[in-house]
């Protein structure tokens, strides 16, 4: 089995983004809360995140997260999600990585 390369993670566009809106995706087959997210110059995307064992929506108003952007978008019951909010995977559920102070919507992670 072949390991991923420092050029496989350069490939990815990892950017931190401002929640600016949050809400239930009713639509989705597990529970998950549709989020519009400010990335600065690239604007505002949106994400599907099973964020529910940790998070209510209106915990992540205003709240900055790390997401993969560039991705083909997809739809997550009927909502358009265009990039992956990262976190970590704990027994209680997905813990948002974050920035540990505020920075500018659309900085990269290096």
């Amino acid at each position: 089995m072949s390991h991923p390369t420092f050029d496989d993670f350069s490939a990815l566009d990892l950017k931190i983004g401002t929640v600016i809106r949050s809400e239930p995706n009713t639509g989705a087959r597990e529970p998950a809360i549709a989020l519009w997210i400010d990335f600065g110059e690239a604007g505002v995307l949106q994400s599907s995140a099973k964020l529910t064992d940790q998070y209510e929506p209106s915990d992540l108003l205003g709240s900055q997260v790390v997401a993969v952007t560039g991705f083909e978008p997809m739809r997550v019951g009927g909502f358009r999600s265009d990039v992956l909010v990262i976190g970590a995977m704990t027994e209680e559920g997905v813990v948002l990585l974050r920035p540990d102070r505020a920075v500018d919507p659309g900085t990269t992670v290096a």
